[in-house]
């Protein structure tokens, strides 16, 4: 990546990064351009914009797992609403002093989209 963007030719991507070095766990972000952060919770394009006022507002230090897990659900629930072109699939990743396990891919809960063309507004 930094080779391409000093070409002036950067690859269009955003990336989160996160792990665990000597017990420290962290979590940042990098632009496209080099910008980087780490902070307690990151997300980014579409999600910088709609997910992270949620996190900001619901996160806390001492969540467990399965309530990260229902945070971030309801994070990417709010961001499915709003792109009609997305698959309601995601895949969770926990990394921990052993390693990383990411889940299989899982379908969230959402209401229902069927619409009969009786229904329609056209």
């Amino acid at each position: 990546m930094y080779n391409r963007r000093n070409k002036f030719d950067p690859l269009w991507n955003s990336l989160v990064i996160g792990g665990v070095k000597n017990g420290h766990k962290y979590i940042g972000s990098v632009s496209m351009i080099g910008v980087h952060f780490e902070d307690n919770h990151v997300a980014t394009g579409f999600g910088n914009h709609l997910a992270r006022p949620i996190l900001r507002e619901e996160w806390r230090d001492d969540l467990s797992f399965e309530e990260g897990v229902k945070l971030l659900e309801k994070c990417m629930r709010n961001l499915l609403y709003r792109d009609r072109s997305v698959v309601n699939k995601i895949q969770i990743a926990k990394i921990t002093d052993e390693g990383l396990t990411i889940s299989e891919p899982y379908s969230l809960k959402t209401l229902f989209w069927g619409f009969s063309e009786s229904n329609s507004l056209c």
